[in-house]
């Protein structure tokens, strides 16, 4: 329970973290931020780190830091990191897919492998890409790609335009409007809403795919 709410508290006021970060480290946030954005796309074991939100915080602080987080620098990390974390898990799900889903006790939820399925049939390797804007889908859907023998120049290709694009909006929104009066004021606001729009594409996948449940039932 601790764990949690401190996840949520980091969330909630994760521009301040960093600001506390960048005070404490200087450039080296620019590492630290690289081990978060890479984790959350790389490892199917952490899937509650904060990547949309994070990368609106770090492109806002680097207005407030120039010297310690130079905005082109930081653009350029965060997108390698996103690209070689995606690609980390694919080649995971592609070697220990099976293995980690077949032990006595699975090592993953089997609902989010499910839900990422589901993701790829409805929306094919556009998923890769369009994953990256979907919690928790984003980390799993590397993964799933892996463990289901994806071509690799495919795989690649939706990886490097899924990364770019990812990173280029979140990061470049919160440089541009991360410092505004209302969004710095009301930044827990902003990271809920952050939240809430990223989640609201599984809210609806979990909606129509009991509604077909329910009609399929009748």
């Amino acid at each position: 329970m601790d764990f949690v709410k401190g996840i949520i508290d980091f969330i909630l006021h994760i521009d301040e973290y960093l600001g506390i970060f960048v005070t404490n480290y200087g450039g080296w946030t620019v590492g630290i931020l690289f081990v978060i954005i890479f984790c959350e796309t790389g490892l199917v074991f952490t899937p509650f780190l904060p990547g949309d939100s994070l990368l609106f915080a770090a492109g806002a602080i680097s207005v407030q830091y120039p010297e310690a987080l130079p905005f082109p620098i930081l653009l350029v990390a965060m997108i390698i990191a996103a690209i070689l974390g995606d690609t980390v898990n694919y080649w995971i799900g592609a070697s220990l897919g099976r293995w980690m889903l077949d032990r006595p006790k699975p090592l993953l939820k089997r609902e989010y492998i499910d839900r990422t399925h589901r993701f790829f049939e409805k929306h094919g390797g556009k998923t890769i890409i369009m994953a990256r804007f979907v919690p928790i889908v984003r980390t799993f859907a590397p993964f799933v790609a892996g463990m289901g023998k994806m071509d690799y120049r495919h795989f690649i290709t939706f990886n490097v335009a899924g990364g770019i694009l990812w990173v280029v909006l979140f990061l470049g929104a919160g440089y541009l409007f991360g410092n505004v009066p209302f969004v710095k004021d009301n930044f827990e606001l902003v990271a809920v809403a952050i939240v809430i729009v990223s989640v609201l594409p599984i809210v609806i996948e979990f909606a129509l795919a009991r509604m077909r449940r329910t009609e399929r039932a009748s």
